[in-house]
């Protein structure tokens, strides 16, 4: 039977990111914890071994395919932070215009350092994100 790899774990949060080798991206990962944890209202959560997640989802694909996922989260990577969030397409360019230097894929945004992009237009990407992540899977027990 297929095991996901993405789901929530019991791994605490706070000693995953003291494990974090780089001192600079170990800091910046309590930074951006803060960061969602005050535009979420969620508390952080691991997903997999990786991802500290807030809110949850429950997907089901036309495959038939199914599980959950965090509605926003990032991951203090050894490169970049990768942020996953998911925002409209009608939304998504314009916000990426302002937030600064930035690398981006369908559902995630790498950055380097926090201190190449703006911070307040990150708050209104994840808030973008879980309203859009909602909307999609509605129906869900936040």
């Amino acid at each position: 039977m297929y095991e996901p790899k993405m789901k929530e774990t019991d791994v605490d949060v706070i000693e995953f990111i003291e494990n974090v080798e780089h001192p600079k991206k170990r800091e910046e990962a309590f930074k951006l914890l803060q960061l969602f944890e005050e535009t979420t209202g969620y508390p952080a959560k691991m997903w997999g071994p990786s991802i500290i997640g807030f809110g949850s989802y429950h997907y089901v694909y036309e495959s038939g395919h199914s599980g959950d996922a965090p509605l926003v989260g990032f991951s203090p990577r050894k490169a970049k932070h990768s942020l996953y969030v998911t925002i409209g397409d009608a939304e998504r360019e314009p916000l990426l215009a302002e937030l600064g230097k930035h690398s981006s894929g369908k559902s995630c945004v790498y950055v380097n350092k926090l201190e190449d992009i703006d911070t307040d237009v990150l708050k209104k990407m994840i808030v973008q994100s879980m309203q859009f992540m909602k909307e999609m899977y509605p129906d869900q027990k936040q």
